[in-house]
C-alpha cells in the first residue's frame, strides 16, 4: 500500500480502523526540535470523534503514545513513532461489506485488489481514522514551521449550498490564518457557520450525508518553496492532501475560475513594497511555476458526503453475482467537514516542511 510520504522527512503511517491501533513514524527530522506534546495534543482533538451530533458518536480519546524520536520535549535524531490505540470499535457492523460492497467506497475496489484478505471492519486502512496520525505528523510539522515563521491554517469554505467568507488572498495576517481552528465549528463568519450546521442537521435526520470544500492558507512561506515539474509545490500539496480520504478535487489560487478569464483579469501585477516584489492581487495562489511566491499560498479541497448513510442503497452480491439492497450499520459523519479542517492543515503542513528542507540545503 501507498502509506510513504516524503522527500526529506519520510512518513509512514500504519494501522487499519478497528486494528488494535493506528500510527506514524517520521524519519528525517531535524534533531534538536522543540515540540510541545500539549499543543500537539490540542490540535489532534480537533480532529476527534464523538464531540457532538454532527460527527461520529465513536468515541476515541485520540492520544498518542509516543514511541521514540523525543527526549525531553526535543527531537532527538531518531525516526519517531507513535502509536493510538484503537478503544471503541464494533467490528460486527462490517462483516458483510467483502459480499457487499458499500457505494461510493472503497470496499469494491479493495475485495478486487486484495482478493479478500483486506480489513473491511471500519473501512481498514481506507478509513478516515487514518488521518489520526497524518494529523500527529502534521501537528509535529506545523510547530516546526512555526518556529520557522511560517504558519498555516484553514477553515470550512463551504457546506453543501452555504458559503464561508474566503481568506484574504492578499494581505492575510497570521492572525486571521489561526483564527478558525480556535473555534469548535472552523469558519470565519459565525453566521454562515450556524446555516452550516442547520445544513448537516437536516442531512442528519434524512438518514443522508452532505459535502463540502475547506480552504487552507499558508502565511510566511519565503520566496523559492518548491521545484518544477514533478516536485512543484501543487504537486507536492496535492499529493499528500489526496490522501486524505474523501478528497475529490483540488484547486490553488483561482482555480477552475481561471478558465472563464482572460489574461489581462487572471494576471497578478508585480510591485515594490519596501523592497520586497509582492502582487496586487493573487490569483495564482501564492506558486508560480511549481515555487512559492512569497504570497500567501492559498488553495481549497473538496469533500465528497460521507458514503455511508442510513437510507437503502442498491449493491451487489459478488458471491451471488446479482443485485440487491444494502442498509449500512455503524456509526458515521453525517459531513466529515468539519473534522477534516485539522487533516488539511496537517497534509499541508507536511508537505510544506518538507518542501522547506529541501529549500534549506540551496540557501545554505
Amino acid at each position: 500500500m501507498g502509506s510513504i510520504y516524503g522527500e526529506n522527512i519520510h512518513v509512514s503511517i500504519f494501522g487499519q480502523s478497528h486494528s488494535g491501533g493506528i500510527g506514524v513514524t517520521i524519519d528525517g527530522l531535524p534533531a534538536g526540535k522543540t515540540i510541545d506534546m500539549q499543543q500537539l495534543g490540542e490540535f489532534l482533538s480537533r480532529r476527534a470523534p464523538g464531540k457532538n451530533k454532527y460527527t461520529t458518536q465513536r468515541k476515541e480519546a485520540d492520544s498518542p503514545e509516543i514511541l521514540g524520536g523525543i527526549i525531553g520535549g526535543k527531537t532527538c535524531g531518531a525516526p519517531f513513532a507513535a502509536v493510538i490505540r484503537n478503544t471503541d470499535t464494533r467490528s460486527k457492523d462490517y462483516s458483510n461489506l467483502k459480499d457487499i460492497p458499500r457505494p461510493a467506497h472503497a470496499d469494491y475496489t479493495a475485495q478486487i485488489k486484495y482478493h479478500g484478505a483486506q480489513d473491511v471492519a471500519g473501512g481498514g486502512h481506507f478509513s478516515g481514522r487514518l488521518t489520526a496520525p497524518l494529523c500527529i505528523a502534521g501537528g509535529i510539522c506545523k510547530q516546526l514551521l512555526e518556529q520557522e515563521g511560517i504558519y498555516i491554517g484553514a477553515h470550512i469554505a463551504s457546506i453543501g449550498s452555504v458559503q464561508d467568507d474566503g481568506f484574504d488572498r492578499v494581505s492575510l495576517t497570521v492572525q486571521q490564518v489561526l483564527a478558525p481552528g480556535k473555534k469548535e465549528f472552523p469558519v470565519n463568519n459565525d453566521a454562515a457557520g450556524e446555516q452550516m450546521r442547520a445544513e448537516i442537521e437536516q442531512a442528519r435526520m434524512a438518514a443522508d450525508s452532505v459535502g463540502g470544500v475547506v480552504e487552507c492558507a499558508v502565511a510566511g512561506a519565503p520566496v523559492g518553496l518548491g521545484d518544477p515539474m514533478f516536485l512543484g509545490m501543487e504537486n507536492r500539496i496535492a499529493a499528500i492532501v489526496f490522501g486524505i480520504p474523501a478528497v475529490k478535487g483540488l484547486e490553488f489560487g483561482n482555480g477552475f475560475a481561471c478558465a472563464k478569464l482572460k489574461g489581462s483579469e487572471n494576471n497578478d501585477p508585480f510591485y515594490m513594497d519596501d523592497g520586497q516584489v509582492k502582487t496586487r492581487t493573487n490569483n495564482h495562489g501564492g506558486i508560480l511555476g511549481g515555487i512559492t511566491s512569497g504570497m500567501p499560498v492559498i488553495f481549497r479541497a473538496a469533500f465528497k458526503p460521507t458514503p455511508s448513510i442510513g437510507q437503502p442503497q442498491q449493491s451487489v452480491s459478488l458471491s451471488a453475482g446479482a443485485d440487491t439492497e444494502l442498509v449500512i450499520q455503524g456509526r458515521h459523519d453525517p459531513c466529515i467537514v468539519s473534522r477534516a479542517v485539522p487533516c488539511v492543515e496537517a497534509a499541508a503542513a507536511i508537505a510544506v516542511y518538507d518542501a522547506y528542507l529541501s529549500y534549506k540545503k540551496g540557501v545554505l
